[in-house]
């Protein structure tokens, strides 16, 4: 006898509502077509599905998410770095109390206090004709974050090759919810050929067709739920094996919304606005916002996260602001909208040498007009970067081009080799924005604090 699986999917929505009720109508659909054939079907996610930057995600700090995976009966589901490290701890600890589905993370550990009653190291779903599909979950190791905040997260191979062991005899299908991205799941495709499938995310790769890798099927859809997904599995229960295997990510944009979905949505968002609507203060003047030049405002703003991190300089990039504040009475709504990257602060220690490339490098009309996406920049442009404690004048050369003339800490040059503990979004801690900054050993992350929260103590004080 053989047997149909269908394993529907979505991953890295990002809080990217707009699209989530026409995710809803392709489940639906194909929900139905499964069952008009007698054939199983299950809905998973693979994380990522909240993202701060939304502001129905920022009032109810991810519950809302959970709650319309509930509304779609999603079976399980995996998290992602923005699930892990975006929540204080107990936020992370209490956000699946709620959940109707399975929550699979193998590599996620609790520290401070024991396991939430909602995280499994695997989940094995049964059939009703009693074939057993075993499901596996695996998030991306950020661990300076996650220790921190109370977590750890472990090596992935270990974590496979851990509950393959403990489902061994359990299971006879075998799929990896993976949010640790393409270059990872091919690796764990290569060396565990007992994996029939990985679903993937976190690198936003699209794989519309699927990628067959040793023995397994890889697939993902991208991100922000332009598409989702679909696995097509046929066991064969006489040879005991998995026969066929199929996936496909499909465009969603051009399906219908889905009513109800719709309308969960409009109620979610009305609760939101109690949170959204509170009043912080009140401006007696507008404040400009400019993210090609240095204003008086983003100046108060890179002192105060100076002060706060207790730093000897402070750098901040004009594009975290994304429009300006108007006068009168300002909501968390609003800082929200304005300031809504998920961008905690950071304190690295910097010679002398180094701070002077730094403060080079912010001249750069490629870095400061640069669109960034990604590193929990939600803006369009990284902007103008702003000193505070540190005096720079600069010049414009025959061709045009900002030089530096002058970098001066308390009156005095640079000394080359003295530290000097520069704060900053830790949006420059990754890639290859600020070299010195992302590759400097030591790192001093303040969590769970955005730098909003910094934001609002200079809105109250100006």
């Amino acid at each position: 006898m053989k047997e149909t699986i269908h394993i529907l999917y979505t991953n890295d929505l990002h809080s990217y509502f707009d699209h989530w009720s026409r995710v809803a109508t392709f489940v639906k659909s194909r929900r139905d077509d499964a069952e008009s054939r007698g054939e199983f079907h299950m809905t998973v996610d693979i994380g990522d599905h909240m993202d701060r930057v939304h502001p129905l995600t920022e009032a109810t700090l991810g519950r809302a998410n959970v709650d319309l995976l509930n509304a779609l009966s999603y079976n399980v589901a995996t998290l992602g770095n923005n699930e892990g490290i975006t929540l204080a701890h107990e936020g992370l600890y209490h956000l699946y109390d709620e959940a109707d589905f399975h929550v699979v993370c193998s590599n996620l550990e609790c520290v401070w206090s024991d396991t939430p009653s909602w995280l499994e190291m695997h989940h094995i779903e049964d059939t009703p004709s009693g074939l057993r599909i075993g499901f596996i979950g695996l998030t991306a190791r950020f661990n300076p974050y996650y220790h921190l905040l109370g977590w750890n997260v472990t090596e992935v191979f270990q974590a496979v090759e851990r509950e393959l062991g403990a489902m061994r005899d359990k299971a006879d299908i075998f799929v990896l919810l993976s949010h640790v991205g393409i270059y990872l799941d091919e690796q764990i495709a290569g060396k565990f050929s007992a994996l029939d499938v990985i679903i993937g995310g976190h690198t936003h790769h699209l794989l519309r067709e699927g990628e067959i890798v040793g023995e397994t099927i890889l697939t993902a859809a991208g991100k922000q739920c332009y598409y989702a997904g679909e696995v097509t599995l046929v066991y064969d229960h006489d040879a005991q094996m998995v026969v066929e295997k199929a996936a496909q990510a499909v465009p969603v944009e051009d399906l219908p919304r889905d009513l109800e979905t719709e309308e969960l949505l409009e109620k979610l968002n009305l609760d939101a606005r109690g949170v959204l609507d509170e009043v912080l203060c009140t401006l007696d003047t507008p404040i400009e916002t400019n993210w090609f030049k240095e204003t008086p405002f983003m100046r108060k703003f890179t002192e105060q996260l100076r002060l706060w991190t207790d730093a000897d300089i402070g750098m901040l990039n004009a594009g975290l602001l994304v429009e300006p504040f108007e006068a009168g009475p300002v909501t968390y709504g609003d800082v929200h909208r304005i300031c809504p990257h998920p961008i905690n602060p950071v304190v690295v220690p910097l010679t002398g040498e180094q701070v002077m490339h730094v403060v080079e490098s912010a001249l750069s009309k490629e870095l400061v007009g640069l669109k960034l996406r990604g590193f929990g920049f939600r803006g369009e442009v990284v902007g103008r970067l702003v000193f505070a404690n540190l005096h720079v004048e600069t010049y414009f050369d025959e061709d045009g081009v900002e030089r530096v003339k002058e970098v001066l800490f308390d009156e005095m040059p640079l000394e080359p080799t003295r530290t000097y503990r520069l704060a900053t979004g830790d949006m420059f801690s990754f890639g290859r924005l600020m070299p010195e900054i992302a590759n400097a050993e030591e790192k001093q992350l303040f969590l769970p604090e955005f730098v909003r929260k910094i934001l609002v103590h200079t809105l109250m004080d100006w």
